[in-house]
């Protein structure tokens, strides 16, 4: 039984995980879209949705907070910079997932997300 369990494994272990997710994030936020797999996109969502809001605030403890999770400099400057004031009156929902053609190679199913 699968109760109160949250999140994806997606076959990895936890340090790998969290680097895979970690680079994702950072990918999304520099290139503002990125094209994954279906369960990747949708593990990684939930936490581009709350680096953004966190983003909103502009201040010293929301810089830290994006600091542990973006791996670049520029890309926790274009939060608080660029996504902040961008999804200021916004109330969530700042990301998309669009469905693409699967893999050619393993069928994987493809999507692109993308700020909205």
């Amino acid at each position: 039984m699968r109760h109160r369990i949250k999140g994806k494994i997606l076959d990895r272990k936890k340090a790998p995980r969290e680097a895979l997710m970690r680079g994702l994030v950072t990918s999304i936020v520099v290139y503002e879209k990125i094209k994954t797999t279906e369960a990747k996109a949708k593990a990684v969502k939930p936490l581009v949705e709350k680096l953004v809001t966190a983003g909103k605030k502009n201040n010293l403890t929301s810089r830290r907070q994006l600091m542990q999770v973006l791996y670049h400099k520029k890309a926790v400057n274009k939060v608080l910079e660029v996504l902040g004031p961008r999804y200021l009156d916004r109330k969530g929902g700042y990301t998309r997932i669009i469905k693409l053609q699967p893999r050619a190679g393993d069928g994987a199913k493809m999507v692109q997300i993308e700020f909205v």
